[in-house]
């Protein structure tokens, strides 16, 4: 079965929203068996848009759209799809009178423009949406189905987990396609790329390799007849991977950096601090994502000028032999962070974020610094990018060093 999807809406174009419907749906397609061939994206304009759906039905066996159901006049999806196949639109009093009972419970008075949205087709069956007045439809003929959901993320989710999803699970049947993805730091994407080429001309399993800001993820995907035989191939084809990029593996598909340096430190019964410069609070705003990390995070120390490095117990004369970006500074850091907020372990942090040269360092330029009470050692790294991405990186950066010492 080959998979289309539509997004539908100019202000996806104008990049005011991003669209997240399609990632989103995207991931979901493989378990089903369903292959993806084709995203795209069309404005309010119901010319274009039933050119579109015009395309997809030539070439797709499953068009999922989603936006464009709303009650205004530039919500024009419902029209588009009766042009496509010649249908009038006729008003289901049924939805009208659930329309009025919700407004109705909310004590607000019902515009009238809602009753666009009870609208259907003869061809469509009404997927009902039970976070907003805009139901889906699901139209299968001529060996297709076009689906239609609503644009907001929590309501087409919703009605997919909960209507679309087992319905297509019932149609589908035969092929499993399955993915994991292994997620890597310290090597380009080029070093990443020739390590794994014997790979990725493969048929099945696939490999492809992903720029992210924690690294250089791989994802694997099998197809089978059988769950437990895609899952063996992804097994068989992660074998080889690690033991070709063996430590420069941190995680696969869900985990991140921070979660996975919370629980080793959880397991081993260690209390983190940190002190950083130049990145502003990144680092322990990404470490207290984790729910939890209060047990094991005493707290993080901002250092953005001299005098508040010097308050926080860093030496001048160390700042001015060796600048604020330096290893020195970073180890230095790590054991104020320890001392100050009385923790096992001191994470120091500092970075040229840019945008220009600082004390003749040049952007991307990261110092790790690491206290354990025992040892102190700090790690050196240039990352390329814009403030945001050296700021990202250097973050990583620590809890990746901070990683392999916890390990």
């Amino acid at each position: 079965m080959k998979a289309e999807i539509i997004s539908i809406g100019t202000e996806l174009l104008l990049g005011e929203i991003a669209d997240t419907n399609s990632a989103y749906l995207a991931s979901q397609l493989p378990s089903l068996g369903i292959d993806l061939h084709f995203i795209s994206t069309v404005g309010d304009n119901q010319q274009r848009l039933v050119g579109t759906l015009q395309q997809a039905w030539q070439r797709s066996d499953v068009i999922i759209a989603t936006g464009g159901l709303g009650p205004t006049q530039d919500d024009i999806t419902r029209e588009a799809i009766a042009e496509l196949f010649h249908e009038e639109i006729t008003i289901d009093p049924d939805l009208v009178k659930k329309f009025e009972d919700l407004f109705k419970h909310y004590k607000i008075d019902m515009p009238r423009s809602n009753i666009k949205q009870a609208g259907v087709i003869p061809s469509a069956q009404i997927i009902p949406n039970p976070r907003g007045t805009a139901p889906g439809w699901w139209i299968e003929r001529d060996n297709r189905i076009l689906i239609t959901m609503p644009g907001p993320p929590r309501e087409m989710q919703l009605m997919w987990a909960n209507e679309l999803l087992p319905k297509l699970q019932q149609r589908m049947g035969g092929t499993v396609i399955l993915s994991k993805t292994l997620k890597t730091f310290g090597l380009t994407e080029a070093r990443v790329d020739e390590s794994v080429s014997p790979f990725l001309s493969a048929a099945n399993p696939t490999l492809a390799t992903y720029a992210k800001v924690d690294g250089i993820h791989l994802r694997i995907t099998s197809k089978a007849q059988t769950t437990k035989e895609a899952q063996r191939l992804i097994a068989q084809r992660e074998v080889d991977i690690r033991a070709i990029l063996d430590d420069h593996i941190w995680g696969a598909d869900f985990d991140t950096l921070e979660s996975i340096v919370g629980a080793s430190l959880t397991a081993k019964g260690l209390t983190l601090a940190s002190m950083e410069s130049y990145t502003g609070g990144l680092l322990a705003n990404i470490i207290t994502n984790v729910a939890g990390s209060s047990s094991y995070f005493k707290g993080g120390l901002v250092a953005y000028s001299d005098e508040t490095r010097a308050g926080f117990g860093l030496d001048a004369q160390l700042i001015s032999r060796h600048g604020t970006i330096s290893a020195e500074i970073a180890e230095a850091m790590a054991t104020a962070a320890r001392e100050k907020l009385g923790a096992a372990i001191g994470l120091g942090l500092t970075a040229a974020t840019g945008p220009t040269e600082v004390e003749g360092k040049p952007i991307g330029t990261i110092f790790v610094g690491i206290d354990d009470g025992q040892r102190r050692q700090s790690f050196a790294r240039n990352y390329p990018g814009n403030r945001l991405q050296v700021k990202q990186r250097a973050v990583t950066s620590a809890l990746f060093e901070l990683r392999r010492i916890l390990l």
